[in-house]
């Protein structure tokens, strides 16, 4: 804790509590060392309504924290049932403590070195590279609709065992989810093979942390790629959100390198959490190098003399539009400044945005490119648009504090 945590500690810190073995010992084990360090507890359960006894879980994390006097608050989901389930809960619940955290800028997880064998066994299955085998850090920052945050997890070099002996021995509550143990379930079929084939849960967690050495060795060369052939685009001395790379500079570097640029400036283009799918990235790289174009991760890549332009997708934002209060986030990248005039809306530029442009505020770059730039409309009436110099420059401000390129590489 001291080394995810200080030097200088947060007055307060959350904990994200299911009610299992593992999270509650992580309450016991966060309990008294906060007492000790004068630091604040706050403590979330998520209800994912998949079970009747969720409920009472819940309750019973409730009822613990008041006995140790925390502060404690159930948050509630419903699966909508797209997609998998588990993924679904797993976002979902990220998303939920992200609101709910309000002045926190760190939130505990219970998960263990159990986890992370089970987390690397399923992504080498998957085919993962050095990322996905670095399976889950100590500490990660989390950026959303919220703010930036960072995910701790204290307990990724303890065993679940342990932890369960060490509950069981303080006489902490805890309860076991069934869902653990079904095996429609693919970490629950890891798990299970873990024991059935004999593989060592240290060992599988030793090579998360050679992944992760190897990982930050291949980010650190990216970033200087990235700062010798990446440009952020600028127009009226505002950045456009839109990235310049040099072909030939991304044709004299080795192809894992080329893989990992491209993926970087495709989540940040789009503002996505998730890197695209390997087997797409390759083909648009492919073609990239050879001249073409193409669209993937909801952004427009297109050549431009010597330079590969990669823009938000205008059509991936045809149904984004939202009310213009002062500090609303729009696409992830854009917020609404104290400038904006009342009683507008927030939306793309679109060609109709685009044809009521003065010459005078001509862009020199392709239409395509400048039709998912933010604008605001009356109606149908373009008010403001600060890439085109139209309304006020503050408007619409791009990722207030930090979010240039360079920054997002050294965290991705």
């Amino acid at each position: 804790m001291g080394a995810l945590l200080g030097p200088d500690f947060p007055p307060a810190i959350g904990l994200a509590v299911s009610g299992g073995g593992d999270s509650m010992a992580m309450l016991a084990l966060a309990h008294a060392w906060a007492r000790v360090m004068g630091i604040g507890l706050r403590v979330v359960t998520i209800d994912h309504g998949l079970r009747p006894a969720a409920a009472d879980e819940a309750a019973m994390v409730a009822a613990e924290c008041a006995a140790l006097g925390h502060a404690h608050d159930t948050l509630h989901w419903q699966w909508d049932g797209h997609g998998n389930l588990q993924d679904a809960a797993r976002q979902a619940r990220r998303d939920l403590i992200g609101a709910w955290r309000g002045d926190l800028a760190h939130v505990l997880f219970a998960h263990t070195q159990d986890d992370q064998a089970e987390t690397v066994l399923l992504r080498l299955l998957r085919g993962s590279g050095v990322e996905g085998l670095a399976a889950m850090s100590p500490a990660r920052a989390v950026r959303d609709a919220s703010g930036q945050w960072w995910l701790l997890r204290p307990l990724l070099t303890e065993r679940r065992e342990d932890l369960r002996h060490y509950a069981v021995t303080l006489k902490t509550p805890f309860v076991d989810d069934p869902s653990n143990d079904d095996p429609r379930f693919d970490r629950v079929r890891a798990r299970h093979a873990i024991a059935t084939l004999g593989l060592s849960v240290e060992g599988l967690a030793q090579t998360a942390d050679r992944m992760a050495r190897a990982a930050q060795a291949c980010r650190a060369r990216v970033a200087d790629i990235a700062g010798r052939i990446v440009t952020e685009e600028r127009v009226n001395a505002l950045s456009t959100g839109d990235l310049l790379i040099d072909r030939d500079g991304l044709a004299g570097v080795e192809r894992d390198s080329q893989m990992r640029l491209l993926a970087a400036a495709l989540q940040w283009v789009a503002s996505s959490p998730y890197r695209p799918r390997a087997h797409a990235l390759e083909g648009l790289l492919d073609r990239l190098l050879a001249g073409g174009g193409g669209t993937l991760h909801g952004v427009d890549a297109t050549p431009r003399a010597a330079a590969i332009r990669l823009s938000r997708e205008s059509a991936a934002l045809r149904d984004r539009q939202i009310p213009a209060c002062a500090g609303a986030c729009w696409d992830g990248r854009w917020v609404v400044g104290k400038a904006a005039p009342s009683g507008v809306t927030l939306r793309a530029l679109g060609p109709d945005g685009w044809a009521q442009r003065t010459e005078s505020k001509a862009f020199s770059g392709p239409a395509r490119a400048a039709y998912a730039w933010p604008a605001l409309f009356r109606d149908d009436h373009l008010v403001a648009c600060p890439l085109l110099g139209i309304g006020p420059q503050t408007a619409i401000i791009f990722r207030p504090g930090s979010g240039h390129f360079a920054q997002f590489l050294e965290s991705h």
